[in-house]
């Protein structure tokens, strides 16, 4: 599904990712971990396509196709995903609205027909209802006046309307609570541990990954992948810091 080979990228001239390889056949989970500063969100970022982070060698392929080469808007129509470590507040602008523009364009650029308003509301509801959270909350503006696991929540809540074939998450467990770590977890694989769907998971903490049980975990340092181990090397990392098991 998402193939990336030898992958160097800057960010304000600066080298972040220094030759970063790694592959995601569909129907797996993987886990990053790694020290601050190693280049986990910067490689989020570069396969979602946000504006600063420039390639400057290599290559990623998903689904078949040069992804490098499409625009963000592309990329989502294609099916990725990028869930934010800080997802963004966007007052004046419906949850609901935001979410059934989002959905009904990639639709468009798939050939699919645009879902009416009765059917987006039955299809909010049922993964709203699975994350736990309140229709009401939907019906506010994205983000706004919500606590961070809210925002973590609404975020789930998006990809599975969306539905993505690859998402990409970037520490979706940080500022989560016992409560809402579990649902954020239950929710990664009820919507996306599914045969034709795969989703990288950037943590630092094991914590999550006992919910998401990951097929693989690597570690990130110094921009590129040092090391790949099931999921006892989180527990090992757990114990010993990252400079061991590098």
């Amino acid at each position: 599904m998402l193939q990336i080979n030898n992958l160097h990228a800057t960010i304000g001239g600066t080298d972040i990712l220094k030759g970063l390889s790694l592959t995601i056949n569909a129907g797996e989970i993987h886990a990053i971990m790694g020290p601050n500063g190693a280049g986990k969100s910067t490689l989020a970022y570069t396969l979602g396509g946000r504006p600063g982070y420039e390639v400057t060698e290599g290559s990623a392929t998903f689904d078949g196709q040069d992804l490098l080469a499409l625009e963000p808007h592309e990329r989502a129509a294609a099916g990725l995903f990028l869930g934010f470590q800080y997802p963004v507040e966007i007052p004046g602008v419906s949850n609901l609205q935001f979410l059934r523009e989002s959905l009904n364009a990639q639709r468009r650029a798939r050939g699919e027909e645009p879902l009416s308003g009765a059917e987006f509301i039955r299809l909010a509801k049922e993964k709203a209802a699975l994350l736990k959270m309140d229709m009401d909350m939907l019906k506010r503006p994205v983000n706004v006046g919500f606590s961070g696991g809210e925002k973590k929540r609404n975020e789930m809540v998006q990809m599975g309307i969306i539905d993505p074939k690859l998402a990409l998450l970037d520490e979706t467990d940080s500022g989560l609570d016992i409560d809402a770590l579990r649902i954020v977890g239950e929710g990664i694989n009820t919507i996306m541990r599914k045969p034709d769907r795969a989703v990288l998971l950037i943590t630092h903490y094991q914590r999550l990954l006992d919910l998401v049980k990951p097929d693989f975990v690597h570690v990130l340092a110094g921009g590129r992948i040092v090391r790949t181990g099931g999921a006892e090397l989180a527990l090992e990392l757990e114990e010993q810091g990252y400079e061991a098991a590098a």
